[in-house]
């Protein structure tokens, strides 16, 4: 049995809301494209895993108002627990609502735009016109491309000028505690030439299931000679079917280094690609996830090197227990043209439970002779002699599973930017593999 795909809303629901966020022409016709393009469209297929029954589609409203937060003092102590007093450039949306914005001096003297998407269209309109899936995710690449962009219904857009370099990083929290909220959130991030900055999102679910569903989309430009560090922390409700596509593309001598903990108790289809367009580029992917229950997850991480003397390091660790299932897919793709290109892959998947699933697939496509080239896949069972090592030092089978499992995942935990989200990927680590 598959699931209907067919939207309750129509063309003017896509316009009435447009009209109500008081959007320029230009982006309500761009939302009306994109509604009928959808139409036509097939959905994405990710390899190796089967999406036909998945809901994607159906929930019961598209957005929700939610109240605002005067101060950071007024945030949900989950939230508290991630933001700390010191965080000085600070995003808060809660369900579909911009719920808290705040903006350091520095960056407001630095030129630097931070803000949630909808202002961002309002009043930087050339800005986004230039950005909003131009370069990254192109809105005609599958149906659930062209639904974002038809039903897009929050996220931030943020721009670093040239020769600017933003040394605190900038946090940004997708609150969702209605369990009728779906999230089509968008977020651009651009680093003009010669800048840099670091960016961390948290979705963070604070009702234990829901009903909607979620459909994101990250674009991350890096112009040349800039960096961009991207932290994420994904932890989203039960019941919740999630796409999530985040895209880079960084130009010559650019870095972009994503930092990315996905940790969602529902069905997950997550593509993370980055185009090293410029000679010199660097691209760098660490992740991490623990599946639990009867959840099923697809991860296709892919690095395509353009340019010459590019660089690309995917690093995948995940953690699959009771029955869960998780397909790891790594490309790493160096077409015709990108000399001394270096492209390395790194999967691994550790099994708790023997009814638990884990598949690595590690992928090299090379177009080019004079390039370096390598990767390494493991799927098993915690290592014994490890256990037994703990153990003999008087440690609880228990807590020395869970001390493996936490060195495991390390990698990526340990090079997020602010405490307080490290914090939290290490006690939802914790929490689900307890």
């Amino acid at each position: 049995m598959t699931v209907e795909t067919k939207l309750a809303l129509t063309e003017q629901d896509v316009r009435s809301y447009s009209t109500a966020k008081q959007e320029p022409s230009w982006f309500a016709e761009y939302r009306v494209q994109a509604f009928q393009a959808a139409e036509n469209l097939p959905m994405p297929k990710p390899d190796k895993t089967k999406i036909d029954n998945w809901n994607f589609t159906s929930f019961p409203v598209h957005a929700v108002e939610s109240d605002t937060f005067a101060s950071l003092a007024e945030l949900p102590e989950e939230v508290k627990a991630i933001v700390t007093e010191n965080q000085k450039s600070v995003y808060i949306q809660r369900n579909n609502t911009p719920a808290y914005l705040q903006v350091s001096d520095e960056l407001k003297a630095q030129g630097v735009i931070f803000t949630d998407i909808f202002t961002a269209v309002r009043e930087h309109g050339e800005l986004v016109q230039k950005y909003f899936m131009t370069n990254g995710v192109k809105t005609d690449e599958h149906k659930l491309a062209s639904l974002h962009a038809a039903l897009l219904n929050g996220g931030v857009f943020v721009y670093v000028p040239k020769n600017v370099e933003v040394v605190e990083p900038i946090q940004v929290v997708f609150l969702h505690d209605n369990t009728e909220a779906s999230l089509f959130n968008h977020t651009i991030v651009v680093a003009d030439t010669n800048s840099s900055v670091t960016y961390v999102e948290n979705y963070l679910s604070t009702v234990p299931e829901a009903l909607g569903v979620v459909n994101i989309v990250s674009e991350v430009l890096a112009k040349d000679n800039a960096r961009i560090t991207f932290g994420a922390v994904d932890v989203l409700a039960k019941g919740l079917t999630t796409y999530v596509n985040r895209r880079g593309v960084a130009d010559r001598n650019a870095r972009i280094d994503w930092a990315l903990g996905l940790m969602n108790d529902g069905n997950t289809i997550s593509e993370n690609v980055t185009h090293l367009v410029g000679d010199g580029s660097y691209g760098d992917t660490k992740m991490v996830t623990v599946g639990r229950g009867k959840q099923k997850q697809n991860f296709t991480t892919k690095i395509i090197h353009w340019g010459k003397h590019s660089e690309g390091f995917i690093l995948k660790h995940g953690v699959m227990k009771d029955e869960a299932s998780s397909i790891f897919n790594g490309v790493g793709k160096i077409e015709h043209g990108a000399t001394k290109a270096n492209a390395v892959q790194e999967a691994r998947i550790l099994m708790l439970n023997e009814k638990a699933r884990g598949d690595a697939n590690p992928i090299l496509l090379i177009d080019e002779d004079d390039v370096t080239a390598g990767h390494a896949a493991s799927v098993g069972r915690v290592d014994p002699l490890q256990l037994y090592y703990l153990m003999s030092r008087g440690i609880s089978k228990q807590n020395a599973e869970r001390l493996v499992v936490h060195g495991f995942l390390a990698p990526v935990v340990n090079v997020l930017p602010i405490d307080g989200v490290k914090k939290q990927l290490a006690e939802v680590i914790e929490r689900k593999v307890r």
